[in-house]
C-alpha cells in the first residue's frame, strides 16, 4: 500500500486468557481484512516472524506489529492506479449490493494483486435470466465505473480466462447455447466444453452473445450513474484504508442515499 495510508497505533495484544474488549475486536477485524488471499500457513508464517522479531527487541507483540508485516508484504500501487483500482472495485461492491444477486464480505485493493470483491451468492434466489443478466452486469460493473470515471478503461478487466471479460462473455454464452434463454433455438443444448471457441467459428451465436454484453453493461451503467457520490465516497475510502468489509460499504451506500439525485 502507498505510504499515505496512515498506521494507527494499536496497544499491546491481550494474553489468550484476557476477554477480547470491542476496540480490540475491531483491531482483529482491520487485520483480518489486511490478510484477505492469504492462506493460513501464510499467516502462521507472518505470526512467528513477527513474534521473533519483538523478542530480539525485548518487548511484547503488538495488533501494529502484525499490520506493519502485512503491509510490507502486499503489493505497492501507485497513487493512479491505487485510485483506478478503487474505482474498480468500488462500482462491483455496489452493483452486488444494488442489484441483490449477493451480499458483500469485503473488498481490498494491493492485497495479493490489484484488487478484488468477496461476495456470498443470495442462493435463494431463483436463477432466472433477469437473474443471469444482473450477474453479468456485476461482472461489468468495475469496468463500467472506470469508463464513468475516467472516461476509458485499463486492461485489467480481461486478458485471461478468470477475468472479469472472460466470466461475463461465459455466462452469456451459456445463456444462449444451454441454459434455455436464447431467443434462437431455445431448446438447442450444446455442451460446455469448447463453448467460448465457439464465437470465433459461429458469427451469429457471437453477435448475441455480444448483445447480451451490451445490455449487461448497460444495466451496470445506469444503475452506477445513479449511484456516483457513493461510487466516489467508497472508493476514496478504500483508496486510504486499502480494505473494507461490507457493512462498511452498505453503511456508506446508505448514507449517501440522501444526496443521489
Amino acid at each position: 500500500m502507498s505510504s499515505t495510508n496512515p498506521i494507527a497505533e494499536y496497544p499491546k495484544m491481550p494474553e489468550a486468557s484476557q476477554t477480547i474488549t470491542t476496540e480490540q475486536h475491531s483491531d482483529l477485524r482491520r487485520l483480518a481484512l489486511l490478510a484477505t488471499g492469504s492462506t493460513g500457513a501464510d499467516i502462521e508464517r507472518l505470526v512467528r516472524d513477527v513474534r521473533r522479531k519483538s523478542r530480539r527487541q525485548q518487548r511484547s507483540l503488538t495488533w501494529n506489529d502484525l499490520e506493519q508485516a502485512l503491509l510490507a508484504g502486499q503489493m505497492k500501487l501507485s497513487d493512479d492506479v491505487r485510485w483506478r483500482t478503487a474505482i474498480h472495485e468500488a462500482g462491483h461492491a455496489i452493483a452486488f449490493c444494488d442489484t441483490g444477486i449477493a451480499e458483500v464480505m469485503t473488498v481490498s485493493i494491493g492485497i495479493g494483486g490489484m484488487g478484488q470483491v468477496v461476495s456470498r451468492q443470495h442462493h435463494h434466489l431463483l436463477q432466472t435470466q433477469d437473474w443471469l443478466m444482473r450477474s453479468i452486469a456485476c461482472m461489468l460493473a468495475g469496468r463500467t465505473a472506470e469508463v464513468l470515471t475516467f472516461g476509458d478503461t485499463v486492461a485489467g478487466a480481461g486478458g485471461y480466462d478468470d477475468s472479469d471479460l472472460a466470466r461475463a462473455t461465459d455466462h452469456a454464452v451459456a445463456a444462449e447455447t444451454r441454459l434455455g434463454f436464447s431467443d434462437h433455438q431455445p431448446l438447442l443444448y450444446r455442451s460446455v466444453g469448447g463453448s467460448i471457441n465457439e464465437l470465433s467459428l459461429d458469427r451469429h451465436l457471437a453477435d448475441r452473445v455480444n448483445a447480451r454484453l451490451m445490455t449487461a453493461e448497460a444495466m451496470a451503467r445506469n444503475l452506477l450513474e445513479s449511484r456516483r457520490d457513493a461510487l466516489i465516497v467508497i472508493a476514496e475510502r478504500l483508496k486510504d484504508v486499502g480494505a473494507m468489509t461490507g457493512e462498511e460499504v452498505r453503511a456508506l451506500l446508505e448514507a449517501s442515499s440522501g444526496s443521489e439525485p
